[in-house]
């Protein structure tokens, strides 16, 4: 459970959904969630609305949320509709027929943990500084002094001949050395980004053992689908990602689920 509680306050996706799911389990409501355009995306389901009634469901995640404190996370879109069968591109269709599918929608901006308890975090996962030995001086002060300061004079007339020679060589590169062009800044890859990520992801996926391992599994599957979502329509791999949009997410949901599988077991 702590490493389950330390990739939430991280912001793993994957292990606040497990946290939600524990905290809501009897009053029948499961969650699923992503994170897109700096807004945790929470779809809550339960089999009647009588369990899903707003006030009361928002009050218990803005505090089950609230006591995570998750890093980067302050912006969360609650939406909640009558459980139905597992469709992976839920927050596509929701964001396209919000009065079709949900109950109700709410966002809430979670309150930043004390700043005190920031820190105290934060030194905890600082590792201690190293010791430096003290250094051994020589007994005699103003032997030292003669010798240390021809030692220095040396040293720094040295470097200032060396300091001056580059200078000059640098300016004269400046002006008549060959101007390269300046590079051009195309910004990230997504579609790439999010095929490194899956491979990764599957790699990890046949060493993977403890319950805490298969939570990372699904938070990589589930960031990568986030990628995949980001590449735009002009992009001629356009079809091929989202493709991979679904597929991602189902290996996130298998990956949540063996998480919990392993978990019981323990």
């Amino acid at each position: 459970m702590d490493d389950i509680a330390r990739q939430a306050r991280q912001g793993s996706v994957a292990a606040i959904i497990q946290v939600l799911n524990e905290k809501l389990a009897d009053s029948g409501v499961r969650t699923r969630a992503m994170f897109a355009d700096g807004v945790l995306q929470l779809l809550c389901e339960a089999a009647t609305s009588e369990q899903l009634t707003q006030t009361t469901l928002v009050g218990q995640i803005r505090r089950i949320l609230e006591a995570i404190a998750p890093r980067n996370i302050r912006r969360v879109n609650i939406n909640s509709r009558i459980v139905r069968e597992q469709q992976l591109l839920w927050l596509e269709e929701i964001t396209r027929d919000p009065e079709g599918q949900l109950l109700w929608s709410e966002e809430i901006v979670l309150a930043q943990p004390n700043i005190f308890k920031q820190l105290a975090e934060a030194f905890q996962s600082e590792p201690a500084p190293k010791k430096t030995p003290p250094r051994n001086y020589p007994t005699s002060t103003a032997t030292w002094g003669r010798k240390g300061n021809q030692f220095w004079l040396g040293i720094f007339g040295g470097a200032s001949l060396v300091l001056v020679s580059l200078f000059a060589g640098w300016l004269l590169y400046e002006k008549f050395g060959p101007k390269q062009p300046a590079p051009v800044n195309r910004g990230p890859d997504r579609f790439v980004e999010a095929v490194r990520l899956a491979e990764q992801a599957s790699a990890a996926g046949k060493t993977a053992q403890s319950s805490a391992q298969w939570l990372d599994l699904a938070s990589k599957w589930e960031k990568a689908a986030d990628l995949m979502n980001l590449v735009p329509a002009s992009d001629p791999r356009y079809q091929t990602a989202q493709n991979r949009i679904a597929a991602y997410r189902q290996n996130s949901e298998k990956a949540q689920k063996e998480a919990q599988r392993r978990r019981s077991r323990n």
